[in-house]
């Protein structure tokens, strides 16, 4: 912790703005990470809404009769289907049933219903202390990323970007979820041939190999996130990044965004999964690649496109906090260990 005394001398040399920007705001040592518990058939998934509700209230009865086909039995949040606005009801009664759902001795692993909006929301709420004393498996993406990202930089706990309740639940969505999560698989071929036709191919910014901790999820929630204190430190990660429905100039200006937060100059290598609907406004507008030249070539660190990470059917699950080895030529992400215990 940096004393008043050096402080004030930092001040007068003018050096303040690079020790801020080189301080992380992660709560706990860089070199420590947890495990959750590995998931097995039998455990218990505790299901909740910490953003969207579901439009169609019988969807969540299919949510949790899909879930305990997958073999797995179900805690539902007490919350989970309360309604407040387009929100699962308020961010206090969002907040307490994740908080709950991680003290909760019998339940395994969590969940949400679905993504949309709302996590950025309940993030002064979150009890960290409870999560970091009782570590298990949080899985989901998009408007999930805020928890993924926010309680591995608080926490350490090692989180997992994967599908939440409302996903396909394709036979390779289960296979990848339950293979990472039980500790099986480690490591991606990415892109796998014929898993997805509409899907982006695999596509080289840059060659190399690099290694580094997994950090990302959906580039908007990511931006909204900036300049908080919920982030990790982003020294020699790999920054993995996917959206939907963006235009590519706002992906420029969220990219932009990144950028100027020091983001992008500290990472270690960087791959994009998938942008469904994500199309130039207009005959004029920039190509996602000459985005992806003007912002990450530049960083001379290995990159590339294609990723099956995203708003898709077929999806790989990818542990958030890990040290990971990734190889942009083959488009192969490789865990150096079991992100689970």
């Amino acid at each position: 912790m940096m004393n008043r005394k050096g402080f004030l001398r930092l001040l007068s040399t003018g050096s303040i703005g690079t020790a801020l920007a080189n301080t992380s705001f992660s709560s706990y040592e860089d070199n420590s990470f947890i495990k959750p518990k590995k998931l097995q058939e039998g455990d218990t998934i505790g299901l909740i809404s910490p953003g969207f509700i579901l439009p169609d209230p019988k969807k969540y009865d299919e949510i949790i009769k899909q879930v305990k086909k997958l073999g797995y039995k179900v805690k539902e949040g007490p919350n989970a289907r309360n309604k407040y606005g387009y929100l699962a009801g308020t961010d206090k009664e969002r907040a307490a049933d994740l908080n709950a759902m991680f003290a909760d001795d019998t339940v395994d692993a969590i969940m949400p219903f679905r993504g949309g909006w709302g996590c950025n929301r309940i993030l002064p709420f979150i009890d960290f202390e409870t999560i970091r004393n009782n570590p298990k498996i949080l899985v989901g993406y998009s408007d999930i990323t805020t928890l993924l990202v926010s309680i591995f930089a608080k926490t350490g706990l090692i989180t997992f970007h994967g599908p939440v309740g409302k996903s396909e639940w394709t036979d390779y969505t289960t296979q990848s979820f339950k293979q990472v999560l039980g500790g099986k698989l480690n490591q991606f071929h990415i892109p796998e041939k014929g898993v997805c036709e509409s899907c982006d191919e695999l596509a080289v910014i840059t060659p190399g190999q690099a290694t580094g901790k997994l950090i990302g999820g959906n580039l908007s929630v990511l931006s909204a996130m900036m300049g908080s204190d919920y982030l990790p430190d982003w020294n020699n990660s790999i920054l993995f990044l996917e959206d939907v429905g963006e235009d590519v100039y706002r992906l420029d200006r969220m990219l932009t965004q990144l950028k100027l937060n020091g983001v992008l100059e500290r990472i270690s290598g960087f791959v994009f999964g998938q942008c469904i609907s994500c199309e130039m406004s207009s005959d004029q507008s920039l190509t996602l690649k000459q985005v992806f030249d003007d912002h990450i070539k530049p960083l001379d660190v290995p990159a590339f496109s294609g990723a099956m990470i995203g708003h898709i059917d077929n999806m790989i699950t990818l542990p958030v906090g890990l040290s990971v080895q990734m190889n942009a030529k083959k488009g192969i992400i490789k865990l150096k260990e079991s992100a689970v215990r």
